[in-house]
Parts: C-alpha cells; sequence; structure tokens
C-alpha cells in the first residue's frame, strides 16, 4: 500500500524541521457503505487514535482507488480513463463534497490538501487523542471498486505513523455502485432530496 499511496506534500521548512521517529497509531473507526448507487451521498469515515507520548507532526491520510485505473488518476476518488481521445482522463468514481473532509460533528472544513491531492493534512495530533474525519461522497460511475486509505505522521518520510504490529496504519474500503438511481421526494422546502440517505453529515 505504501508504494500506491505514497503521501507527499507540505513546504521544505516543515520537512526539514521534522523529527525522525515512528508515532504509534490506532485506526479507531473504519467506515464506508460496501452498496451504493448513482447519485447516492455517503460518508466515509475514519478516527485515528495516536496512543505514543509525543505529538504527532502532521496527522496525513493518504486515499487512492486501488488498481492501474487508480494509481494514475490525479483525484483521491476517481480512475484514469485509457482513451487516448479524451483531453482529461481522470474521471471521478465519487465526487467530494464542497468543505470537505471536515472534522466529525464540525461545520467547518478539515483536512487542508497538499501538493499531492490525494493527500490530506489534518494537523498535530497530540499524544493519546483521537481525530474523527468525514469525506461525504456522491457516487457518479457505476461499478465495484476498492479504495485504499494510509496514515501518516508527517511529510518528507522523517516521521512515520506505525501499528502496534509495527506496520502502516490504513486499510481498504470496497464498494459496488449499481445503476438504480435513489429515491428521492420533495421536503418542506420545495427540495427534491433522497427519502432514504446514508448519513446527513
Amino acid at each position: 500500500m505504501a508504494a500506491t499511496l505514497a503521501a507527499c506534500g507540505g513546504d521544505s521548512g516543515t520537512e526539514s524541521s521534522e523529527p525522525s521517529a515512528a508515532y504509534p497509531v490506532e485506526v479507531t473507526e473504519a467506515s464506508f457503505p460496501a452498496e451504493q448507487r448513482l447519485g447516492e451521498t455517503s460518508l466515509l469515515r475514519l478516527g485515528i487514535r495516536n496512543s505514543g507520548e509525543e505529538t504527532m507532526p502532521a496527522l496525513t491520510v493518504t486515499i487512492g482507488v486501488v488498481g492501474e485505473e487508480g494509481r494514475n488518476s490525479a483525484l483521491p476518488f476517481g480512475v484514469r480513463d485509457p482513451a487516448p481521445e479524451l483531453a482529461n482522463a481522470d474521471r471521478p468514481v465519487w465526487v467530494l463534497a464542497a468543505t470537505y473532509p471536515r472534522f466529525a460533528g464540525s461545520p467547518e472544513p478539515g483536512g487542508a490538501t497538499t501538493s499531492n491531492p490525494k493527500t490530506f493534512d489534518f494537523g498535530p495530533l497530540g499524544p493519546g487523542e483521537t481525530t474523527d474525519v468525514v469525506w461525504k461522497l456522491s457516487a457518479v460511475r457505476a461499478g465495484k471498486f476498492t479504495i485504499a486509505y494510509s496514515v501518516g505522521a508527517g511529510f518528507g518520510g522523517a516521521a512515520t505513523a506505525e501499528t502496534a504490529d509495527g506496520e502502516e496504519p490504513g486499510g481498504t474500503f470496497v464498494a459496488e455502485i449499481t445503476a438504480a438511481l435513489p429515491e428521492t421526494e420533495v421536503n418542506d422546502k420545495g427540495e427534491i432530496v433522497e427519502r432514504r440517505g446514508r448519513d446527513s453529515g
């Protein structure tokens, strides 16, 4: 996974001041619906805990679609269409909502983008602290896809994150998107909304 989702980003000053250390991390929550429909909005949730005794310089999460098409795409939730006639070959599988990702329960944006569009920076994480983050995604391409994510502790490779077993923290989600459109209804404001959404955000 590390080769596929190598985190990068940040400025040279951040990298040069980053301590060379491994920070123990625990993924406390990881969820994303396995069955989805075109046009349906779902939440990808991650909970990440710093189980060590030192503050992590920068909690980063790198996300991408597994496989050659996902690896070659610049989009975190997209694939690269091999058709040669396309001016822009990157095609989203999911569209990320504006102001996302964000910290769970917060109305404010969170997770600054970096020089790698697949890597999100959630800032320092203190010892014993847990960060819960949410991506709000709308499915726009039918098919079965696997998303892989990896957790980092900084930029430039000096600071790294590891599990209790000494492995890189991360995991995968497998989601199948069908062409069936979601059921909708008109709410009290006259808006067309999903009748049974996965989550409201």
